[in-house]
């Protein structure tokens, strides 16, 4: 599996708490931002820099800047939204973008139903953001929608993952690099993540 575990101390501290059935709806938005600003700082480190001049108040600096490719923010609607205040509050510049795909119960296939990126998504680095890869249907064809409409730089964000979603994408989008705080057991008959964490939607909008 080609995919970046993001093993920072307070990352997992913080992944513990939320998969607790005791932690109640506020809670977990907060710690799922939380965790969204964490991980977002580990996506971003390998950013290009170039140099600048500035002035501080004592004397002339050469300081270091970000450079090159934008950056663009695309929640997979709806639990991704849970994330995207974590993220934007360190990259205050990006985009957001947002794609509606959910799961059919029946097939577990997912549906397209909402689609609206950024203008020049071609120009941008963009990070899809969705707090579960389970079987990875939704996250494929989220990349494909992006790819579409000319996305070509696309890293994907998510809390926790299914070895059987991790493949799944790999297969489907091999440049595509995937980012997450753990890497589940498997799938259970019913294609939620097993340990998991249970709905993420719901446990994020008290839906259940």
């Amino acid at each position: 599996m080609q995919v970046r575990i993001i093993d920072h101390p307070l990352i997992q501290h913080k992944l513990s708490l939320i998969r607790d059935i005791r932690t109640g709806t506020k809670e977990f938005r907060e710690l799922l931002e939380e965790i969204a600003m964490l991980m977002a700082y580990e996506i971003t480190r390998n950013l290009p820099l170039e140099e600048t001049v500035i002035e501080t108040p004592v004397a002339q600096c050469r300081c270091k800047v970000l450079c090159g490719k934008k950056l663009g923010v695309v929640p997979i609607l709806r639990a991704g939204l849970g994330m995207v205040s974590g993220v934007i509050r360190l990259i205050p510049a990006a985009k957001v973008g947002h794609i509606g795909v959910y799961r059919d119960p029946m097939t577990l296939k997912p549906v397209e139903y909402y689609c609206k990126l950024p203008t020049d998504v071609a120009e941008r680095e963009i990070v899809i953001i969705d707090p579960m890869l389970a079987t990875g249907g939704s996250a494929a064809a989220a990349i494909d929608m992006i790819k579409a409409r000319g996305g070509r730089s696309i890293k994907l964000m998510c809390l926790v993952a299914a070895p059987e979603g991790v493949l799944h994408v790999n297969a489907r989008h091999p440049d595509v690099e995937i980012y997450t705080a753990s890497v589940d057991e498997r799938l259970n008959d019913h294609g939620y993540i097993v340990p998991g964490l249970g709905d993420a939607g719901d446990r994020i909008f008290g839906t259940k």
